[in-house]
């Protein structure tokens, strides 16, 4: 009669066998969790929509790209180039009103100041005086002072705006002090706006014969040095030199009357 009981051994070895085979379950279990799963890198989120008709925005931590030569607002003529240069003071230039605007250097170079500080320039330097400018070189190839300082003295003279308050008279009372005057001679110098067009002359003598760009235009055997010009219209003539506003310009004997209607005579 056979026994009912199991074997010890027998028992052991099945135990040992149910556990291998569990592993080897899990093993092949952990293979295809694997497969399903390939190994592939995050894709990187979708770069932000551009506004339509405007490039997109660049990436973060990107450097910024510079624009195409020639491409970026283009600088102001009258900005000009920065200089310091010497000079010399051969005479004050005044304008149509009487302020002193500047000076000529022993070169004829033409050195712009600003008419309200007239006092100020005539008191600091005078004809004859070696100063350093300070300031740009315009379009017409004129110096227009920032800075003014005396070699001798070594006063210095800075820019400065209008004191608050200053206010510019009514326009109904502009040119009421202006006197009908005339000139003629030769031409110096040629006067220019601030993006280098023609306005004016400087005579020999001094004389400021004021016009505007467009007149200028129409006398390009007149408005250049060596030209002998008439002229007549309104201005000032005081200590420091005379400056008129053209209304008749032309050669000697042969005015062209520059506007239809002139103002009467103040």
């Amino acid at each position: 009669m056979q026994s009912t009981s199991t074997n010890p051994v027998h028992r052991n070895a099945a135990r040992v066998l149910s556990a291998v085979n569990l592993v080897a379950l899990l093993a092949t279990s952990a293979g295809c969790v694997a497969q399903t799963q390939p190994d592939t890198p995050p894709v990187a989120p979708a770069p932000p929509v551009a506004a339509a008709g405007l490039p997109p925005p660049p990436p973060p931590g990107a450097a910024p790209v510079p624009p195409p030569p020639g491409v970026g607002p283009a600088p102001l003529a009258e900005e000009g180039t920065a200089i310091t240069t010497q000079a010399t003071v051969s005479r004050f230039l005044i304008n149509p009103d009487g302020d002193v605007d500047g000076f000529l250097n022993s070169d004829n170079t033409i050195v712009h100041f600003p008419p309200h500080m007239s006092a100020q320039l005539t008191s600091a330097v005078h004809p004859g005086d070696a100063v350093q400018i300070d300031g740009w070189r315009d379009a017409g190839g004129n110096l227009k002072a920032q800075r003014i300082t005396d070699a001798r003295s070594g006063q210095q003279l800075t820019d400065q705006p209008p004191l608050p308050g200053t206010r510019p008279l009514p326009r109904e009372l502009r040119g009421a002090g202006l006197s009908r005057l005339s000139a003629q001679g030769q031409v110096l110098r040629v006067t220019t706006a601030p993006r280098g067009e023609p306005d004016g002359v400087i005579l020999a003598d001094g004389t400021v014969i004021k016009l505007t760009p467009p007149v200028a235009q129409q006398f390009p055997r007149l408005v250049q040095a060596g030209a002998r010009v008439s002229a007549q219209g309104y201005g000032t003539r005081n200590q420091y030199g005379t400056a008129l506003q053209a209304t008749s310009f032309g050669a000697p004997g042969n005015l062209t009357r520059l506007y239809d209607r002139v103002p009467p005579s103040p």
